[in-house]
């Protein structure tokens, strides 16, 4: 008998039929690359996706050069793990590296035909990121960040275990430089940001979110006095011209920070111990952050702390939004303490130390115009004496001293300052005018300053 040959078999099955046996065909081919994800999705996703990856990075990017470790790939779950990153600049001013991080929910299927990755694929994307390391090699500093987590399904990032610092110690870092620096120390153990437009942020637009929370934060700054300021240097950036200098929309409804820490430190030698001032447990609510807003706008900020571990204080300052020139207005009050807790300031940057004194309470209220600060402050307080100091030994024991002392407690400073009958009492009259090199911290506390030294006779 004649056996017919399978093609001529296959014209006369029916069509229900030659639709069974392609859908089982079909069913096979898809069970295959299923199997074939599931089982070798990692050789797979080395070979074929993370090529891709750097590509669509560098079309990007191409001042840069990335280094991507082994890769993983999860089906089930959409995500990519990657052992480590590797970032440089062609320029050698930038590099970063990532220790283990995972990345899910991009769209990813249309690199395998050569698109490109866009924003979009990232809608629904959720990345957890570990050891993170940051160097900037010509500012001589170093970020490190111990977890990142974002979502951007929740518009949410969590930050843990981040610190900014120099690559070196101190000596190295003012060393650096023939003219004074300012050195900065940031530790943020936990913080996050709620409400945060993710997409926008990813596309360089907007730089929009509804609320931001740091916990237990540490601000270090210290400048080295030391050294001159050099001359042909613009001015330290002042929080308008940092606000206007964002071309892109920025908007943050409030920022809380929580439990933190300030440390302002003067040094006017090297290895000499700096003049300090400090605050600590301080709570800030900063709302209304911009960089475009409606006339009169201003960013307000909220603050109170423990003063020089001795007396809280509490303050409120309002900075225009849109001015164009250094205005802004600050107030507040300090509580009852021992003036002698301002030592670890006046006995370095002043060479005088105080003995004895009770600050009753203060309040003070200033204004600042286009750089020139004017006010009002009023301390109360009662039974201060100084003496004048060696600069060198920090002794008080010496002759000149003793007649600086003897000076300035019988004839200069006003040793008590409380209300009389009438309730009046000696104001301080605030007059400052900002130096160029002077940063808005240093600023803001100078010219209250000034108001203080016109109370007491300084």
């Amino acid at each position: 008998m004649q056996k017919k040959h399978p093609l001529t078999e296959w014209r006369h099955l029916s069509t229900l039929k030659k639709a069974s046996y392609a859908g089982v065909t079909a069913g096979a081919c898809a069970l295959v690359c299923l199997l074939a994800l599931l089982l070798f999705a990692d050789p797979l996703a080395n070979r074929f996706i993370k090529p891709r990856i750097i590509k669509a990075f560098t079309d990007v990017y191409p001042a840069y050069a990335i280094r991507i470790a082994d890769m993983q790939y999860s089906v089930v779950r959409n995500r990519f793990g990657f052992d480590s990153v590797a970032l440089s600049s062609a320029d050698s001013t930038f590099s970063c590296t990532v220790g283990p991080f995972s990345v899910s929910g991009i769209s990813w299927m249309h690199l395998l035909w050569g698109g490109k990755i866009g924003t979009k694929d990232f809608a629904d994307a959720d990345l957890d990121a570990h050891d993170i390391e940051l160097n900037f090699p010509q500012e001589q500093y170093a970020l490190r960040c111990g977890l990142l987590r974002v979502s951007l399904p929740d518009s949410e990032i969590v930050v843990e275990a981040l610190k900014l610092h120099p690559s070196g110690n101190d000596e190295q870092f003012f060393a650096g430089s023939k003219f004074r620096r300012t050195r900065f120390r940031l530790v943020v153990p936990h913080a996050r940001v709620m409400g945060l437009a993710c997409l926008e942020l990813l596309e360089g637009k907007n730089y929009r979110t509804r609320s931001a929370h740091i916990y237990d934060a540490l601000v270090d700054v210290l400048i080295n006095k030391d050294k001159p300021f050099p001359k042909d240097t613009a001015s330290p950036l002042m929080p308008h011209e940092i606000l206007s200098s964002i071309q892109e929309t920025l908007q943050v409804d409030s920022l809380r920070i929580m439990n933190a820490q300030l440390k302002y430190g003067e040094r006017f030698g090297v290895g000499a111990q700096p003049a300090m001032i400090t605050f600590d447990t301080m709570e800030v609510l900063a709302e209304g952050i911009a960089n475009h807003g409606i006339r009169g706008a201003a960013l307000v900020i909220q603050a109170q702390g423990i003063f020089m571990k001795a007396g809280t204080v509490k303050m409120r300052m309002s900075i225009p939004v849109a001015s164009p020139d250094f205005s802004y207005q600050y107030s507040g009050s300090l509580g009852r303490m021992e003036v002698s807790a301002l030592n670890a300031f006046l006995e370095t940057a002043e060479q005088m130390r105080i003995k004895e004194g009770v600050i009753e309470k203060a309040t003070f209220e200033v204004n600042v115009d286009s750089g020139r600060a004017s006010g009002n402050v009023q301390v109360v307080y009662r039974d201060l004496i100084f003496a004048a100091i060696n600069k060198q030994t920090g002794s008080e024991k010496g002759f000149i001293d003793r007649i600086a002392s003897y000076i300035a407690n019988n004839y200069k400073f006003r040793g008590t300052n409380v209300p009389d009958e009438s309730g009046e009492m000696k104001s301080g009259v605030v007059k400052y005018a900002r130096k160029r090199d002077e940063l808005f911290l240093e600023f803001t506390w100078f010219a209250l300053r000034s108001g203080v030294g016109n109370v007491v006779g300084f």
